[in-house]
Parts: structure tokens; sequence; C-alpha cells
């Protein structure tokens, strides 16, 4: 895969921040303050993401998660994340472009996780990207639950990259 192989995920390059809030079946409602960063390294044909949640009123660490995301072609996008819980998610999807817009749909092929990490069966990851605002819906099967939207926030670009 060449280096322009990545040139369709570009635009989400740099920091982005922003609040979001989640919600689960098993758990109770929360919100949280949320950076993520998309880097490219020269010469390579993906981008790095990395992401990190505090709580908005005590600045706790909450979660964190790093990746990576490729585009092997035309269209198609490919995403792996890990977690510090014992869960790494393999991704598969779409991009597309519509209007002013970068679409991109996420669904798992494959979780796995440590012996005594919770059990997510599949995840489901929705971006919008418009101008420098990206938004965002993640939707898990987790636990004995199906599917169900789990996050949602809104993040505005601070640092270009």
């Amino acid at each position: 895969m060449a280096e322009s192989a990545a040139e369709p995920l570009l635009s989400l390059l740099g920091t982005w921040t922003g609040g979001g809030h989640g919600d689960y079946p098993t758990i109770e409602p929360f919100d949280y303050l949320e950076t993520v960063t998309f880097g490219a390294i020269t010469g390579k044909p993906f981008v790095t993401y990395t992401q990190r949640t505090t709580h908005p009123t005590t600045a706790a660490p909450m979660h964190t998660e790093s990746g990576y995301l490729r585009n092997p072609s035309p269209g198609r996008v490919e995403m792996v994340v890990a977690q510090p819980t014992g869960i790494t998610e393999v991704h598969t999807g779409d991009l597309t472009h519509s209007d002013d817009a970068v679409i991109i749909n996420l669904a798992t092929t494959a979780v796995v996780g440590t012996p005594t990490a919770k059990e997510v069966t599949a995840v489901q990851r929705h971006w919008h990207l418009a101008g420098d605002v990206l938004t965002y819906e993640v939707s898990m099967a987790a636990v004995g639950q199906p599917m169900t939207l789990h996050l949602q926030a809104t993040l505005e670009r601070v640092v270009t990259s």
C-alpha cells in the first residue's frame, strides 16, 4: 500500500476536544471530556489514533484507547483499537464523502479480550467530520446486552497536524 493510501483519512489529522455522554443498560449514565489525536507518520500508509477521556468536574482519567486506521482500497477503512481494559477491536467499514463531510462507518470483524476483560462481542463506530467538527457514536454488544448505543460526542479541532 503506497503512502497516498492514507490520503482519504488525512482530513482527520489533528487534535480534537469536546464533551460526550455515555449510557448503557448495565451502568449509570455519565458525561465526559475527551481529547482525540489523529496523526500521520511520513512514508506510512496509515493514520494513528489516540483517545483519552476525563471526568468533567474532577478531571480524573476515565478511559483511553489507541490504534491505527488505514484505507486499503477506495471507500474502505480498517481500524485496530487496543484498550488497557484488555480489549482489542478489529474494524472494517466504509468511508464516504457527502457534500463537505467525511463519513466513516465501522463495525468489528473481531473483538478479543484478555481472560479478565469484560465480555464485548461487537462494536460499531460512526464518525461524521464536517470542517473542524467531529461527531461520533459508538454502539456495542457486551455483557449479555444486544447492540446498544453507548457513547455520543461532539469534538472540535483545536490543533491541525
